[in-house]
């Protein structure tokens, strides 16, 4: 079950577009999991463990308030897909953030 889960997720994340961004709870409403933030966090750790998939933009998911929740390998991939991180450490996600309607 978790398996169909996380590829619920994944596919979400991977249609996120280079350049912008999308929070662990949009993803998480997008995939039809309600209050799911967190499940979209655990299956972004699984990237990590062993569960390589290199079709997923993984560091393009962000918190709430368009902080890193993974640090440095995070930050340096947005930045070099131009998404800058303000003095406050956090993405302007009015400017960045994913609209999944108006990317359609």
């Amino acid at each position: 079950m978790v398996d169909s889960l996380y590829e619920r997720i994944y596919q979400v994340v991977a249609r996120v577009p280079e350049g912008r961004v999308a929070t662990y709870g949009q993803i998480a409403e997008l995939a039809g999991i309600p209050r799911g933030a967190r499940q979209v966090g655990y299956a972004m750790a699984a990237l990590g463990r062993g569960r390589p998939r290199p079709d997923i933009p993984w560091h393009r998911i962000v918190n709430a308030k368009g902080e890193s929740s993974i640090g440095v390998g995070q930050i340096t991939r947005l930045e070099a897909e131009g998404v800058p991180f303000g003095e406050n450490g956090r993405i302007d996600l009015n400017r960045f953030g994913w609209d999944e309607i108006e990317e359609a």
